[in-house]
């Protein structure tokens, strides 16, 4: 029987409890409700790329939403037991105006953030693509540019370098009609000196550039004859008549015959009978005829060129100006590197602002959630926002930031 006082209050007590937990619980419910709703929207449904670009945009801006609305509602039960109940009200209004602009903050600076990435990586593209295409012109060119300060450096005003192509084109000409003459007796005799028929590619090239070699060489012993004759040097006209008169017999038995045989057959068709002397008397005519032509129409200018360039020696005339620097090379490695580092000078310095452009929106949307709890604990918010750079941030921490003190009213004087 004296068990029945004492359980009543305790019972009563229980009572008033529930139902004041009730009655809080009642109005905060609904946050577990639609806790539920966004983050199933956010999370749930769709594929695993459209629910990484939801998460991605609105998984922070809606977990900060909901700790707002938790430290809202347990801000306004405290409210009956609060003083400056006014400045406490405009600092939750407050609160939900940062949260709205720093998650807006937040898409436009993931947004500002893909855009400079973008521009970084179109930088980056353009850099190495002119960088190519500085080495592939400075590639091509270079070949013309050490081209053009020889033929600046050899052939200068007043030397016949017509001429001397001429001479060139002249000797190509004849070493590939040679080559074609002579091709079968050559395949004839290395068959019979080897036993296996030889490579007519091969062949061909290596007479070709054989009889290139001979046809100039032969220009170079008439020039080296007319300085002996013109210098009065009798020992050397005496010795280069002599070699002149064996590349002579040479090239009129082995390469000017053959175009006299090739004609033979229409000739015995005519009646005509030339025999071993007429045949090489023919020939001989035939290469007199043809030297001393290309001789004096290109040879006695273009011949000298020739001998110069391969002796290594500046063709010139009498007052002419020899001293040509070579061309600037260009600098298809140089300017394309310099422009590079200048780049690389400019992502380290916009490197920090990109760091900036990734975190400033997370973390001012992490700062207006923040603050909300601290409006709860002190009546007041933490953090100025928006952040202007990461400076601020860094600075702006519970340990660094001066505490303010909390407006109060005056004590009331209690009659004693």
């Amino acid at each position: 029987m004296q068990s029945i006082p004492g359980n009543a209050p305790t019972e009563q007590w229980s009572w008033m409890v529930t139902q004041l937990w009730g009655w809080i619980w009642s109005g905060m419910s609904w946050i577990l409700d639609l806790q539920q709703l966004v983050f199933g929207y956010v999370l749930g449904g769709g594929s695993p790329a459209l629910t990484v670009l939801k998460a991605s945009l609105l998984l922070l801006p809606a977990a900060v939403l909901i700790v707002s609305l938790w430290a809202m509602m347990i801000s306004l039960y405290t409210l009956p037991f609060r003083s400056g109940r006014g400045h406490f009200l405009t600092a939750l209004l407050m609160s939900w105006w940062d949260v709205g602009r720093m998650a807006w903050f937040y898409w436009a600076g993931m947004g500002r953030f893909l855009f400079v990435l973008a521009g970084w990586i179109g930088s980056l593209i353009r850099a190495f693509a002119r960088l190519t295409w500085n080495a592939i012109k400075g590639a091509l060119n270079s070949p013309f540019a050490v081209l053009d300060w020889t033929s600046r450096r050899y052939f200068q005003p007043g030397v016949p370098w017509l001429a001397f192509l001429l001479l060139l084109l002249w000797s190509a000409i004849e070493a590939t009609i040679f080559t074609f003459t002579l091709r079968p007796t050559m395949n004839e005799l290395l068959a019979d000196l080897t036993g296996a028929e030889p490579n007519p590619v091969m062949l061909s090239a290596l007479l070709y550039i054989f009889l290139f070699f001979l046809v100039g060489g032969s220009f170079a012993c008439v020039q080296a004859l007319n300085d002996a004759i013109k210098s009065k040097q009798y020992g050397t006209i005496i010795s280069m008549v002599l070699i002149e008169s064996v590349v002579a017999m040479f090239e009129v038995l082995f390469l000017y015959r053959e175009l006299v045989d090739a004609i033979t057959p229409w000739m015995a068709q005519q009646g005509f009978n030339l025999g071993i002397g007429g045949t090489l008397a023919l020939a001989f005519a035939g290469w007199l005829g043809v030297r001393g032509m290309t001789w004096f129409l290109f040879g006695r200018y273009g011949t000298p060129a020739l001998i110069a360039v391969l002796s290594r020696e500046t063709i010139s005339r009498e007052g002419a100006n020899v001293d040509i620097a070579p061309p600037r090379q260009p600098e298809f490695w140089k300017a394309p590197i310099t422009a590079l580092k200048a780049e690389v000078e400019w992502f380290k310095k916009e490197g920090r602002e990109m760091f900036e452009l990734l975190t400033l929106p997370v973390l001012q949307l992490l700062a207006a959630g923040f603050n909300f709890c601290l409006v709860l604990l002190l009546g007041r918010p933490l953090f100025t926002l928006p952040f202007r750079s990461l400076d601020e941030v860094l600075a702006a921490t519970p340990l660094s930031m001066e505490r303010k003190p909390v407006a109060r009213g005056p004590i009331p004087q209690v009659a004693a």
